[in-house]
């Protein structure tokens, strides 16, 4: 398995080329297009690394599903099903015009903006410090890393571009939704994106969902229900609106984020992490689908 991973970074190295790093976020302008990194996760002994595995990203829209499980444990699934749908929205992550009607719960998931912002109403937490700690120890948790914390920079980045996301929540409010403070949820969500990875820890949450909630030394961190409608979920929207392409060609439950990390679960087998900065125009990153694509060729690692 090393073997394999050193070569598909040497091989897919090359395409970060052709895509370019997140710029509106000035924070992760300032990262190398060309780092490429990846994990897989087997087994408590069994972790394969290579690339640039050591270097820390923020995780950005890979956190969902972590915030998709946070909101199912402190409010259960009837009252997430209430707030946020499953079914693709086929537009991009942060888009407005979801729906030519008014905004309904089927015009949303958890695996775009809104949704994620909608979800972080439902985490325990009198503030949205609270309710982001109350995630980050979560994620900890579920990676086997008490270390993890947040990136300040990239959080007062975020902060202070932020706007669109704003207005997310304010359209969240105005079709009655969500309730709350605009700025304390979107707040929650700038802090949750702005948490600190490397692709082992991708790995690592990718294993537990993977292994339907339990990690590599057996322990049940969280029901195995909540893993499946999480797996469920990233297979229909995890890869922005290009899902379904990532579906045909590489066939398991995935998600991305602009930081340039893909974490992929393979239901009882592995959970592999990737960061690779450089992005296609959905906002994926290029040479990190190109590793994925190989690694599940090379392995027959397709569900379907």
């Amino acid at each position: 398995m090393k073997k394999l991973l050193n070569t598909l970074v040497e091989t897919c190295r090359p395409y970060a080329e052709q895509g370019e790093v997140a710029n509106y976020i000035p924070e992760l302008a300032k990262r190398n297009p060309n780092h490429l990194s990846v994990c897989v996760v087997t087994g408590e002994d069994e972790v394969f690394y290579a690339g640039d595995y050591q270097n820390l990203y923020t995780m950005q829209s890979v956190i969902k599903p972590m915030l998709l499980l946070v909101a199912l444990m402190d409010s259960g699934m009837e009252r997430v099903r209430g707030l946020v749908g499953v079914e693709a929205t086929g537009k991009p992550f942060d888009a407005f015009n979801y729906s030519d009607q008014a905004l309904t719960v089927a015009n949303i998931n958890p695996m775009i903006n809104a949704g994620a912002i909608a979800l972080s109403t439902l985490i325990k937490g009198k503030t949205s410090e609270e309710k982001f700690q109350r995630l980050l120890e979560m994620t900890r948790k579920v990676a086997g890393n008490p270390n993890m914390e947040m990136d300040e920079m990239v959080y007062l980045s975020e902060k202070a571009t932020g706007n669109k996301n704003r207005a997310l929540a304010y359209m969240l409010k105005a079709y009655r939704m969500v309730d709350g403070d605009v700025e304390d949820m979107v707040d929650c969500y700038f802090r949750a994106c702005s948490v600190k990875a490397n692709c082992i820890d991708l790995a690592q949450i990718a294993y537990v969902f993977a292994n339907h909630g339990a990690n590599s030394k057996g322990e049940q961190l969280f029901p195995a229900e909540y893993a499946r409608y999480v797996n469920a979920t990233l297979i229909t929207c995890g890869m922005y609106d290009g899902s379904g392409e990532f579906a045909l060609n590489v066939g398991f439950p995935a998600k991305s984020g602009v930081g340039g990390g893909i974490m992929g679960v393979i239901p009882k087998k592995m959970g592999i992490g990737v960061f690779a900065p450089a992005l296609d125009k959905k906002g994926n990153s290029l040479a990190g689908i190109k590793v994925l694509e190989a690694l599940s060729q090379e392995l027959e690692l397709s569900i379907f």
